[in-house]
């Protein structure tokens, strides 16, 4: 079992966002990646698209999800599920800090978890 806490003060941009990369992390051995995710009050991430399946788990604050061109409300407590092809981006229109988690996986993530689960077993 390893932990790894959250670390706020090197927090990295990616999409006009700041956030920290699940990967690499040696001990973990998964079919997906993921990030932290935060966008200071007022800012919003870069309206974007890709062909990996998509989870947001919303940890803290209010925002508005806009998923092609629809705004829908995004707040702590919630899970979204965004289909590959989607433009998608995530507007903090709020004071307060919101922050999010992402999760992404794709075949090639899906085959390559395996390939490494099954050398493991050998």
């Amino acid at each position: 079992m390893e932990i790894r806490r959250l670390d706020r003060a090197n927090l990295t941009p990616a999409y006009g966002i700041l956030g920290e990369r699940l990967q690499p992390w040696d001990a973990l051995n998964a079919p997906f990646e993921g990030a932290w995710c935060v966008i200071s009050g007022g800012g919003e991430s870069t309206p974007h698209s890709h062909h990996e399946y998509e989870i947001f788990i919303a940890m803290a604050g209010r925002s508005t999800l806009v998923v092609d061109g629809t705004s829908h409300e995004f707040i702590a407590g919630d899970i979204v599920q965004l289909p590959p092809g989607c433009t998608h981006k995530v507007v903090n229109d709020h004071q307060e800090d919101f922050e999010y988690y992402g999760i992404w996986w794709d075949s090639d993530m899906s085959d390559a978890f395996l390939a490494r689960h099954h050398k493991e077993k050998a």
